[in-house]
């Protein structure tokens, strides 16, 4: 036991005034907020959710994309589900861009997905479709936890509000919610950009440099772009070059060596994919203009379907800073000055780039969709700042405290957009995934002799070729053909069933987007038919639900008819209104009524 002279010099020590403040009066305890000008930086950040509550969050909305969103992008099938059905199941549909003459797209990518999906398979002997969904929710996850990384940053370095608006963001809108669990470069890009900016924020210089090189290299070599102004701020601001040359140099080696060799593995020869994706989009004569190009609103239009007010207001956001800063005097040099500008930069340069290109598609927005929700809530909070500023007379408290019912009306708007956004998307467009998953059950209900016989029951597809799932929905035996439709591009052709198929050149190829006459076969040789029973009708395109005498409907669902459905009611969902003044028509499955004699798929060309 201490000394009772000791004790009692300590409890003095500790019940004296400090000396620096001997002429004040002892701390109280206060149950009271301080008054404080709006830009005290002493006064106690306001309440943000936890990276655990905001996980729970994120993962939630993130699981429900992965059962309910579409696959809105037959990229997605056809150049990432059905390459990697081919490296799991040795099935599975070939673009030109995996012919080894091309190559412009890395097997290294297909199997960052493959290999968890052959462990999942392997363990619990799951079916192809719960394999499917085992890998989307796969994404949600991934999706969820770079999500939290990327809120813990924007907290960190912009502050608790802009922080909890960028979650409020992230999590309810409609682009999120689309883009989370596709099966795309670009979704695996926008993943590692909220890793990168997360780390930039946090000041983890190595995780950020590391992550834009793995996003650059494995993913998309054109997201570069967003990881100039970090290394402005290592090299100009920072300058430490030490860190950024070793860095670099490790991920360059550290990815591109692995990358290049399995690539090169696949296509049997020296391969380096990133490269020949940036000669193919930038140097070739044609590049993606081939498959279309867009007017100079698309982006506009699209931003506001899937962010609806939250685009509008990311995009002036700087216009808003540069008010913020004139009204409030904030003098050069201040906190909030130069990095905001800095840190939104990398936005604004993809949007000078991209809403340039005559080809735009909707996933090349998606690596910064979560830029778009961060410079939004900067938006919101510097109308907050602005409104408090000028239009509160009383400046004794903080500018949350009165202005906090902008945030919230801003909060409660945007999602309810977006809810109806995404609503509206699954009821309008999901007949495709609901009747391939149709097909289980007339497997699993057909006759014990025909599982047998090793003869294949052929699906046909016409114009509804873009809109096929992927290999993941097709049970064993059946296989997916082509038939002739008004559509006059290049359609893709199953891999060779030889071993070494990803060598193989297979013929008929080009990079041109001509049509093959080879993919088609005769219609007769269809057992079963998906055609949707839209108005217009062509020699090519007949609505053959209405052949009767062929074939009989085994299920059909509603899909929306755009063309003949009024944008506002077809954009959003609009409870008994949409329903009331959209059109739709019938997606069918159909069956041959007729009973032909079955052939092997050799006969029809397909084997090579």
């Amino acid at each position: 036991m201490a000394p009772a002279r000791s004790r009692g010099a300590v409890a003095r020590k500790l019940a004296a005034p400090n000396k620096k403040n001997s002429n004040k009066s002892a701390p109280q305890i206060v149950h009271q907020k301080k008054a404080v000008p709006v830009d005290n930086e002493e006064i106690l950040a306001p309440w943000t959710p936890s990276s655990y509550t905001a996980f729970k969050a994120l993962l939630s909305a993130r699981l429900c994309a992965a059962v309910w969103s579409n696959i809105s992008d037959c990229d997605e099938t056809f150049n990432y589900w059905e390459p990697t059905h081919y490296l799991m199941y040795g099935k599975g549909f070939q673009t030109w861009e995996y012919s080894p003459v091309y190559a412009i797209r890395s097997y290294t990518y297909l199997w960052l997905y493959a290999l968890p999906g052959l462990f999942y398979s392997s363990l619990l002997q799951s079916n192809k479709v719960l394999v499917f969904y085992f890998l989307r929710c796969l994404l949600g996850l991934c999706c969820a936890c770079c999500e939290v990384y990327f809120y813990r940053g924007v907290c960190s370095h912009f502050g608790a509000h802009v922080g909890r608006m960028t979650l409020v963001f992230l999590l309810m809108a409609a682009g999120m919610y689309v883009s989370s669990t596709a099966f795309l470069p670009s979704t695996f890009t926008m993943y590692l950009t909220m890793v990168s900016f997360g780390a930039w924020f946090l000041h983890q210089y190595e995780i950020a440099i590391l992550a834009t090189a793995v996003s650059s290299l494995v993913g998309w070599p054109f997201v570069a772009i967003l990881g100039l102004p970090l290394a402005y701020d290592v090299l100009v601001n920072k300058r430490d070059f030490a860190l950024f040359l070793k860095i670099s140099s490790f991920s360059f080696v550290g990815v591109m060596i692995p990358l290049v060799w399995l690539d090169s593995y696949h296509y049997g020869r020296l391969v380096i994919a990133p490269a020949n994706i940036v000669l193919y989009n930038v140097f070739s004569e044609h590049g993606p203009d081939l498959y279309g190009i867009e007017p100079w609103y698309f982006y506009f239009v699209n931003g506001f379907l899937n962010f609806n007010f939250v685009f509008i207001a990311a995009i002036v956001a700087y216009f808003v800073l540069v008010l913020l800063r004139f009204v409030l005097n904030i003098p050069r040099g201040h906190h909030l000055q130069p990095s905001l500008w800095l840190c939104l930069l990398p936005m604004y340069l993809w949007i000078v780039v991209f809403f340039t290109r005559p080809h735009k598609e909707e996933r090349f927005l998606f690596p910064v969709y979560p830029l778009f929700c961060l410079a939004a809530a900067v938006t919101v909070d510097g109308i907050q700042k602005l409104f408090f500023h000028v239009f509160v007379i009383q400046k004794i408290r903080h500018y949350l405290d009165s202005t906090n019912w902008i945030a919230v009306v801003v909060a409660v708007l945007c999602s309810s957009l977006s809810i109806s956004r995404a609503v509206g998307l699954y009821r309008a467009y999901h007949a495709p995934m609901e009747t391939y998953l149709e097909l289980s059950r007339l497997a699993a209900d057909s006759d014990l002799s025909v599982q047998l016989s090793n003869i294949q029951t052929v699906l046909c597809v016409g114009k509804e070729w873009y809109r096929f799932p992927s290999s993941f929905f097709l049970p064993d035996g059946w296989e997916l053909r082509f038939v002739r439709s008004e559509f006059k591009g290049q359609l893709p052709k199953p891999y060779s069933q030889l071993k070494n198929a990803t060598k193989i050149i297979p013929e008929n190829m080009n990079d041109r987007n001509l049509e093959e006459p080879t993919r088609y076969i005769d219609i007769q040789h269809c057992d079963y038919l998906i055609d949707s029973d839209f108005s217009e009708e062509t020699e090519r395109e007949p609505r053959y639900s209405h052949l009767h005498e062929v074939w009989e409907i085994v299920s059909t669902t509603p899909f929306l008819d755009s063309s003949r459905s009024p944008r506002l009611y077809r954009s959003f969902y609009i409870p008994f209104l949409t329903e009331a003044k959209c059109n739709y028509v019938s997606y069918n499955l159909l069956k041959r009524k007729e009973q032909i004699k079955k052939r092997e798929p050799k006969k029809f060309g397909w084997r090579g």
